[in-house]
């Protein structure tokens, strides 16, 4: 049904297409109004161009129905890429409540297309005759893809089957959003305001000014506001002589969505985890796991816990042996403590002073954040010839946004490009990438990466942590996935690929970040204007592998959570809580470290990433190793960039993973370089 809204058809951007060069979002003229009339004219137009799939009296072919398919939603696509890029970074309590709304009408609107009987019977008529229609690779990649969409999707259940189905994935979409939701208002809600400045002893005066001005926002001049966005809650950690804050807000942040108040998420996963084993055995699986990881470059659960079990191998002993080299520094103060999880951050970087002669406060001034994001786009142009224009008058939603056009050596056009970096309310925790608009044959992307950075603080600018820097070049990685993608079909394009494949661009992008020749590119004093120093540039590639240990075990951890929950084949009377800690237990992990992520607050798993956050590790792999082929013939080396962009980059989806892996580095990847990034080797 098409409901009725206050503005006409002709005056909504969504419904009439983005009248804009390059087809960028026209923020201004859009209100809130506008989404709901769009998501309604969207099913519309959507169902209208499925039923003429259906009914075409032709017989089915790939381009009248494949392609038809892939191109049945355009208005759903404008509104979705916008509306949901914003309920992840400039969300409001509408936007909250339309999302919610919303759910499981979209699911029942994917679910109405997916057990289309008349539609599978067409789409498995070309898929069983494709051996005569002389496709391409990408053709027959993009209609082996659609096939197992539907018969992932339950085409092949029966009509009861089907019933039930559709029941578990209206319910899942709206307590995905609820647990999303629930951590936002964890994030906003939690504040830790300090009156006493003798307290901050320890904290550097960047660090302190800025939480005063935050202090100052929220309504509490004179005092100092501390929260859990990570710009915030790490520095305390790092830096906080007083230990009791430490404690506090380490804490407030593991307990995340674990409070039993209103954003209690303890209910809400355990549904979530049930509901998956429902659903995976409704579709002839075990486990979740195994549903997912059908689909996948891991294929089974069994490859994924050897893989991870075979790196805790090698990650336990070396965090067990930071631990005893925290313990002593911290026994030198002869309090008689013991080294806990909120002390980590704290002694490990009194530790790299003392071993590397290195604080992070020494190399922050060379890292401002706008010549960090200069010296990744330089990074891109000396690999691929491409260049990143600023642009001015193009609409955007929040005053922080920054805008790119992005070039190709020959001056064409390839994309758009979004920058939004600050942390804020109404902003998601972490750091992403996505599209205003996916490419498609000639159609170029619209692209944006959204962080969660160091803000500026009073005349600083914002100077970002060794991390940020990391992350920054991550996202900007994933970034290049979309905006260099060159396929024929939407399905198959840019991060549209196997999960456990989509970090390897990312990835593989924050080997440049730290590189001697790439820092003096970019790393200048934002003061001085002085190129980072030789024996800067020592320091931090000395320190590479410091804390490696840490770092690998706790991600590590939360990616064996991630897979214990989604491969129970029992979840009546799930506690979460007692279940992680059994887990973690019987995976011997130490006290001193929690997994990254909880099973309350993880919202990877809830997201796109359910059975599926080995995928950073596994791309790790993957990422080492590709670089390893700049290693060998040159950082910038043109030949070794062009069949990295040709058969990675611009290939999307467009054919099995591996085999693209391998038409760029010759073979099938390594463990040892990754082994030996992270010190374990």
């Amino acid at each position: 049904m098409i409901l009725s809204c206050s503005h006409k058809p002709a005056e909504n951007p969504f419904i009439t297409g983005f009248q804009t060069e390059y087809g960028v979002p026209p923020f201004e003229q859009i209100d809130f109004s506008q989404y709901q009339a769009a998501f309604n004219a969207g099913i519309a137009e959507q169902n209208e161009l499925i039923n003429a799939i259906m009914n075409n009296p032709e017989a089915p072919t790939f381009d009248n129905t494949i392609v038809a398919l892939d191109n049945s939603s355009p208005i759903l696509d404008r509104v979705s890429m916008v509306f949901y890029s914003l309920a992840d970074a400039e969300t409001t309590d509408e936007i909250t409540e339309l999302a919610m709304n919303m759910a499981p009408i979209l699911a029942e609107q994917s679910d109405n297309i997916m057990l289309n009987k008349p539609l599978f019977d067409r789409i498995k008529a070309v898929y069983q005759e494709q051996g005569s229609m002389n496709l391409t690779t990408e053709q027959k990649r993009l209609l082996d893809e659609t096939y197992k969409s539907f018969v992932r999707s339950g085409a092949n259940l029966d009509e009861k089957q089907q019933g039930r189905l559709r029941e578990i994935n209206k319910e899942l979409s709206t307590l995905e959003i609820a647990y999303s939701n629930n951590l936002l208002n964890e994030n906003n809600e939690y504040q830790l305001f300090i009156q006493d400045k003798t307290q901050l002893s320890g904290l550097p005066e960047w660090f302190v000014q800025s939480a005063a001005e935050e202090s100052t926002a929220a309504g509490k001049p004179g005092q100092w506001l501390f929260t859990l966005h990570n710009s915030s809650r790490l520095p305390l950690l790092q830096y906080a002589d007083n230990r009791d804050l430490r404690r506090e807000i380490y804490l407030a942040y593991i307990n995340k969505g674990n409070m039993d108040n209103a954003n209690n998420n303890k209910e809400i996963i355990t549904k979530i985890v049930q509901l998956r084993l429902e659903k995976a055995n409704l579709m002839g699986y075990p486990t979740y796991a195994d549903f997912v990881l059908d689909n996948t470059m891991a294929k089974t659960p069994t490859a994924v816990m050897d893989f991870l079990n075979n790196l805790w191998g090698y990650a336990l002993p070396k965090a067990k042996a930071e631990q005893a080299e925290l313990q002593k520094l911290m026994d030198r103060e002869d309090k008689g403590e013991t080294i806990e999880a909120w002390d980590w951050w704290y002694y490990t970087d009194k530790l790299r002073a003392e071993k590397y002669n290195l604080s992070e406060d020494e190399i922050k001034p060379y890292f401002q954040m706008e010549n960090v994001r200069d010296g990744a786009f330089m990074v891109a142009n000396k690999l691929f010839g491409i260049q990143f224009k600023p642009m001015q008058g193009i609409d955007v939603y929040h005053p922080d946004v920054e805008v790119f056009e992005v070039l190709d050596a020959d001056g064409s056009h390839l994309g758009i490009f979004y920058t939004d970096y600050y942390p804020r309310a109404g902003k998601s925790a972490g750091a992403w990438m996505g599209n205003f608009r996916e490419q498609n044959g000639k159609v170029r992307p619209v692209v944006f990466n959204v962080g969660n950075f160091t803000k500026p603080v009073g005349d600083m600018p914002s100077l970002l942590t060794l991390d940020e820097v990391e992350t920054l070049f991550h996202e900007l990685g994933h970034g290049l996935h979309g905006l260099l993608s060159k396929t024929n079909y939407q399905g198959v394009a840019g991060t549209n690929v196997a999960r456990d494949f989509v970090e390897l661009p990312s990835q593989i992008n924050e080997h440049w970040a730290f590189e001697p020749e790439v820092l003096k590119m970019y790393a200048r004093h934002y003061q001085t204007g002085e190129v980072i120093p030789d024996e800067l540039i020592e320091k931090i590639q000395n320190q590479a592998t410091f804390n490696q240990g840490f770092m690998t075990t706790e991600l590590l951890a939360a990616a064996i959570l991630d897979m214990n929950l989604h491969t129970l084949k029992d979840t009546d009377n799930l506690d979460v809580i007692a279940y992680e800690q059994d887990a973690m237990n019987r995976l011997g992990l130490i006290n001193a470290i929690a997994p990254r992520y909880r099973t309350t607050y993880f919202n990877h798993i809830v997201g796109g990433y359910a059975a599926g956050y080995y995928s950073y590790l596994w791309a790790n792999v993957l990422d080492s190793d590709a670089f390893q082929a700049f290693v060998e013939n040159g950082l910038f080396d043109k030949t070794t960039a062009q069949l990295y962009r040709s058969n990675v980059l611009e290939k999307g989806g467009s054919e099995d993973p591996m085999i693209l892996y391998k038409n760029f580095r010759g073979s099938e990847p390594q463990l040892e370089p990754m082994l030996k990034n992270r010190g374990m080797k």
